[in-house]
């Protein structure tokens, strides 16, 4: 597995899980030492236990010796960065071409190259052409097996997943995949077994197909918001529809992470070459980034019109929860616009706050959501991890100077808390003022 990133640990640590003996290959000595001493550097569930585990049974090693882990592999996965390249949106294939370099002049014998890094269709061919140039005696066929890898669940999603998509053009390279993915033929799970230019555009439509479901939902909340109408229920009565699905049918502030930014970027870049414009995806680009901009200005209006000299308390800076990924995290967007409109500004995260502070200035980062909220003139809900699902709401109006929260993720409901004395606002739901406000407002009128 050449990379221990996000895709290529969990990928590796996964098939070692299966039996498979599995050498995880980086350029990075520290990060190779901090692996062999069982300190994983990303957080995700269960992969430490997964980690230590088949390290200590022998299936999983570490190393920086790209040559020895490829000699005698059957396979060698291609589990490298594509980030956004600068100035264009295409994806930065740098590291992928580089990886196959290396691995051609290291083949010893017959292997499958497997692209698993997210890349444009027509990579798998570039790859093989690099190989064959490198090397032009090298025995070997290359295949893409995409990953569909949620960070917080990863894990789960390559043990149980919805699928396994091979594309290869040798039935040698076939049989190679399906023997690794011996055990979950055994649980029946759906083989996509097709080209490699299938494969490689089936990833990248997949992940734009769930950001346009995202961006669409998001754009319905404000019509809900307009129109007095709750977009909670609009996506349930629509995604109880089994043509369109309950999943990702929820209003926030926009989609963040590694993927889904990148990946609907670079299949727009990408299509355009080939003479396809994707209008769809190229608006959805365009729409999500100017919602994760307009959610500091919510926070403005919820503070009157103004949070010049005021504080804010920050709940939640990754992207999602359960995973400390920082990269087009919404809160990346919020943050500096707020202190920008002269906010102070306080934040917590469970697991992000160090990654963040490489992002973020100035910023007051706290022990818990309580001291976030201490003395704040509003608290704000970014991202929906499970210990904001039951704050103490009394003891939130006493640490609050004004008890307004704004919740991007909907996980409370307005009765709820306007029945605790808070001025709630959240995402595409009528709002709820606290009782003792709407009595006053009637006598006023009166």
């Amino acid at each position: 597995m050449i990379g221990t990133g996000y895709v290529g640990l969990v990928s590796g640590a996964c098939f070692s899980e299966f039996g498979v003996e599995t050498v995880c290959v980086d350029k990075d000595e520290r990060k190779i030492e901090r692996l062999r001493r069982g300190d994983i550097p990303i957080y995700e569930p269960g992969l430490y236990d997964l980690v230590t585990k088949n390290v200590r049974n022998g299936h999983l090693s570490f190393t920086t010796d790209l040559k020895s882990a490829v000699d005698g592999a059957d396979a060698v996965f291609i589990a490298v960065g594509t980030p956004s390249r600068r100035g264009d949106g295409y994806a930065d294939l740098t590291y992928v071409f580089a990886a196959a370099e290396e691995i051609a002049a290291a083949l010893t014998g017959y292997a499958v190259v497997v692209t698993k890094s997210t890349v444009p269709v027509g990579t798998g061919r570039k790859v093989a052409e690099t190989i064959t140039r490198t090397r032009p005696d090298a025995a070997f066929d290359v295949a893409s097996n995409p990953e569909f890898l949620r960070e917080g669940s990863a894990i789960a999603d390559f043990l149980r997943p919805d699928r396994v998509v091979i594309g290869v053009d040798s039935e040698r390279a076939a049989a190679v995949l399906r023997q690794l993915y011996r055990p979950l033929y055994l649980q029946e799970t759906p083989m996509v077994e097709t080209t490699l230019e299938t494969a490689e555009i089936a990833k990248y439509a997949a992940n734009s197909f769930l950001a346009t479901k995202i961006t669409f939902i998001n754009e319905v909340a404000d019509l809900c918001e307009k129109a007095d109408a709750n977009v909670q229920d609009v996506a349930r009565a629509i995604g109880l529809d089994g043509r369109i699905g309950r999943k990702f049918l929820h209003a926030g502030p926009g989609y963040g992470g590694s993927c889904f930014p990148k990946d609907t970027l670079a299949f727009a870049t990408s299509a355009r070459d080939f003479g396809t414009p994707q209008r769809i995806v190229e608006q959805v680009v365009a729409t999500n980034e100017d919602r994760k901009r307009g959610m500091a200005g919510r926070v403005v209006a919820a503070c009157g019109g103004s949070v010049a000299g005021k504080t804010i308390a920050i709940l939640g800076l990754s992207f999602k929860p359960n995973t400390d990924d920082m990269r087009a995290a919404p809160s990346l967007d919020i943050v500096p616009l707020l202190q920008q409109a002269g906010a102070v500004v306080r934040a917590y995260d469970p697991a992000a706050m160090e990654e963040a502070a490489n992002h973020l200035s100035e910023v007051a980062f706290c022990r818990n959501a309580h001291d976030a909220m201490d003395g704040a003139d509003c608290a704000v809900i970014v991202t929906e991890w499970n210990e904001f699902r039951a704050l103490d709401l009394e003891r939130m109006k006493t640490l609050l100077r004004s008890p307004v929260l704004v919740d991007m993720r909907n996980i409370y409901q307005p009765d709820e808390m306007a029945g605790a004395g808070i001025t709630y606002h959240s995402i595409g739901r009528p709002p709820v003022r606290p009782a003792v406000e709407a009595t006053l407002d009637r006598e006023l009128a009166s």
